[in-house]
């Protein structure tokens, strides 16, 4: 499907406020847990918060794909156009095919974003300068962190379009929700429903965890809520 048509399918408008709201009071994992019922790929793995206060990340995915340097050239530095057209609140999501040799994020782009308003940004890949993601209070999610430059190394090939994402597919628009635990993809199509499992998932964990620090054995609450086929 071509990026324009996805844009066709999927609209222009932001995600509603309702939405981030309710994506707020949830887990990755109650998403990736909704996710797998429904059958949708979109649970990543390896990619973490780069420093310790990372704020969570919900927004709609700018897209960046990144390929290795060569004779052909990018006329910007890899990742100010994806700056330049993300709305406020939006993620910007890097494919470098999960390399930790090279940076494809640093403290310039991240100062940049963060006056974008942007609400943070996911790395297959590495990044550097994480003091100055902690000093812009800016959260990076990436899968680690190095001091080599991009700079003749890796270049950018096509901002907003189709990526590939620690194995997940990820389009323009589509949600991102990353915290603690990881990242985690929604296809935008599917927002609605993949919200209504994770809140029924969510809900059902809470009633579980008072009941077990109400003091009822594991095994009581194993049973009663069948925790084993809580995904069937």
């Amino acid at each position: 499907m071509s990026v324009k048509l996805i844009n066709k399918v999927m609209g222009d408008v932001n995600m509603k406020e309702e939405y981030r709201a309710r994506l707020n009071k949830l887990s990755t994992t109650n998403v990736s847990d909704a996710l797998d019922v429904l059958g949708l790929k979109g649970s990543t793995y390896g990619i973490r918060p780069t420093w310790e206060g990372c704020k969570k990340i919900v927004g709609e995915a700018v897209t960046v794909k990144i390929i290795a340097a060569g004779l052909t050239k990018s006329p910007n530095h890899l990742g100010v156009q994806a700056i330049e057209v993300a709305k406020q609140g939006d993620v910007i999501v890097i494919d470098n095919s999960g390399r930790l040799d090279v940076s494809c994020w640093g403290g310039i782009l991240a100062n940049g974003a963060k006056e974008k308003r942007v609400s943070g940004v996911v790395i297959d890949g590495a990044c550097r300068d994480l003091d100055d993601f902690v000093e812009a209070d800016f959260s990076v999610y990436a899968r680690g962190a190095v001091v080599s430059t991009a700079r003749g190394r890796i270049t950018e090939e096509a901002t907003n379009v189709m990526v590939q994402f620690a194995g997940v597919q990820v389009r323009p628009k589509d949600i991102v929700l990353a915290d603690r635990s990881g990242v985690v993809i929604i296809p935008r199509e599917k927002l609605e429903e993949v919200l209504q499992k994770a809140e029924e998932l969510f809900k059902k964990e809470e009633e579980m965890i008072k009941e077990i620090r109400g003091g009822a054995s594991m095994l009581k609450v194993d049973k009663k809520f069948n925790y084993e086929k809580m995904l069937k």
